[in-house]
């Protein structure tokens, strides 16, 4: 088996969430065989945008704060993040991610199917 190299500079920014923010797709399912894996982006956030109120259906999501303070929602309640949390997303859970400051937020993002 032979291991996969791709350059950040060629990995381009594409539209996020109805254009809210964007993302770097850095891998997907045509990169691994395990068909659970479903993608590893880069998000951004500009500055006073959000992430509105979605769910990821049969899958799960790991999001990693890089850089920024803002807030995350569910149903539950409100969650401020800052660069190091960790937040884990079980399968259907409506949330949102809010920038509630003047500068782009940066997060890491892993979706695994159920």
């Amino acid at each position: 088996m032979k291991i996969t190299k791709r350059s950040s500079d060629d990995i381009l920014k594409e539209e996020a969430h109805g254009g809210s923010g964007s993302r770097k797709v850095y891998a997907g399912p045509e990169h691994l065989k395990s068909s659970h894996f479903e993608m590893m982006t880069h998000g951004y956030l500009p500055a006073g945008k959000e992430f509105d109120w979605h769910e990821h259906h049969d899958t799960e999501e790991i999001t990693v704060i890089v850089k920024g303070r803002g807030k995350v929602f569910d149903e539950d309640g409100e969650y401020g993040y800052k660069p190091g949390d960790v937040f884990i997303f079980p399968a259907n859970t409506k949330h949102k991610i809010t920038n509630t400051s003047d500068e782009e937020h940066e997060m890491i993002f892993v979706r695994v199917k159920t």
